[in-house]
């Protein structure tokens, strides 16, 4: 006989828990999300050590303001704005978060038409992580999570030209990173041919 646990009631019960302090909810959620959380704080801060520590910050917002979750929309989508806010503080107060303004560069787009590269998900996201910290972060705001230019410009105290420009140079540098690796990969099949 298998035992089916419905997770939404599961989740909820999960959630009901945390919400009265028991630690051994808190660890269970920590367990299930901990993961997924760390891969966003590491997507904006780049190292392990400083991300986990973000991470760890984060959980402890979430696990002291869950009782404002109040089950409207998903609870993950909650904790990651949480984790992201908690990324974005790190990065204002830790990194050189230098932002370019370049109005000219916001309306320039790179050519991916040009790009025929067979590169996995994980090379394209080590490619992302050594972006700049600004265009990084603007990149990851826009193209990852779905933020609006206005929206970044208010989470990051920029200008909405600032975040177009921002993400305009991230995507030429990415642009130039994946040309340069299937240059490497095809001269790589050559030499290997030969």
């Amino acid at each position: 006989m298998k035992l089916l646990i419905n997770k939404s009631n599961s989740l909820e019960k999960l959630i009901a828990d945390c919400k009265k302090n028991s630690a051994k909810a808190q660890r269970e959620l920590y367990d299930q999300y901990s993961g997924l959380m760390f891969s966003i704080c590491k997507r904006y801060i780049g190292e392990s050590t400083q991300a986990e520590d973000t991470m760890i910050n984060g959980f402890m917002k979430i696990f002291n303001n869950i009782g404002q979750y109040t089950g409207a929309g998903s609870f993950e989508g909650w904790m990651k704005r949480i984790i992201i806010n908690e990324s974005l503080t790190f990065i204002r107060k830790n990194k050189n978060m230098y932002l370019e303004v370049d109005i000219e560069a916001a309306n320039f787009e790179p050519n991916y038409d040009s790009l025929n590269s067979k590169l996995e998900a994980d090379d394209l996201m080590k490619m992302v992580n050594e972006l700049p910290t600004g265009y990084r972060t603007v990149f990851n705001l826009y193209a990852i999570e779905g933020f609006s230019h206005k929206e970044i410009a208010e989470k990051l105290s920029i200008n909405v030209n600032t975040s177009k420009s921002q993400l305009s140079r991230a995507r030429a540098l990415l642009q130039n990173k994946l040309i340069e690796s299937e240059k490497t990969l095809n001269n790589n099949a050559i030499n290997y041919e030969e």
